[in-house]
């Protein structure tokens, strides 16, 4: 599929998510800033939205700062902790009314997870033309969320690219995969103003 730098592209990243896949599958961190240059492309930035959760002990705030520096909006919920110990900060609800709400105003879509919840979400742009691409790790992504989006990014291929702190066995040579887009609709006029330069790089 390909790519025009014409097209307009909104990110929404699901922190927890991705998160979560890195830690279980990979034992590493995700590196967003290199996630979100390569779900762009050569594309044109409209919105990079992550959606995260804030403890009580506020541990996460360096992690905060680095994703506000490298031009990723975050909004913030807290963790709801319950009488039997468990945690919950869910944003799946948030994350979809965001991407349904700026649909209009974009050509593309990226959803950075791998959570099935978002199929129907998936299915919803693509009937309203806008193409959605999904970007995560392949192990831990839903097999129907990877057929139903008009595109797939492996995270896990290119872990030298995409993540921080993880254990190799030898060494990566592989060319990091870029995500890859199709044309539903004619394109629509740009305004120049709403670009934004990509030059992210992320190290927490």
């Amino acid at each position: 599929m390909i790519q025009r730098p014409d097209q307009r592209v909104a990110v929404f990243i699901d922190t927890q998510n991705m998160y979560h896949s890195a830690k279980h599958v990979h034992n590493a961190r995700v590196n967003f800033g290199s996630l979100l240059e390569a779900a762009v492309g050569s594309r044109q930035l409209i919105r990079a939205i992550a959606y995260v959760a804030k403890s009580k002990t506020g541990e996460e705030q360096a992690f905060f700062e680095a994703m506000l520096s490298g031009g990723i909006e975050l909004k913030i919920k807290d963790v709801q902790e319950f009488s039997s110990g468990a945690k919950k900060a869910d944003w799946d609800v948030g994350l979809a009314v965001d991407a349904i709400s700026i649909s209009p105003k974009v050509d593309a879509i990226v959803l950075v997870t791998g959570d099935g919840d978002f199929v129907p979400l998936v299915e919803y742009l693509r009937s309203h033309g806008v193409i959605c691409e999904v970007a995560a790790f392949g192990k831990s992504t839903s097999q129907a969320l990877r057929e139903v989006a008009d595109a797939f990014m492996d995270l896990s291929e290119a872990p030298e690219q995409f993540l921080l702190g993880a254990t190799r066995t030898h060494k990566h040579t592989a060319t990091p995969k870029k995500v890859a887009s199709t044309t539903k609709k004619p394109a629509r006029a740009t305004k120049s103003d709403e670009s934004t330069e990509r030059k992210i790089r992320i190290t927490y």
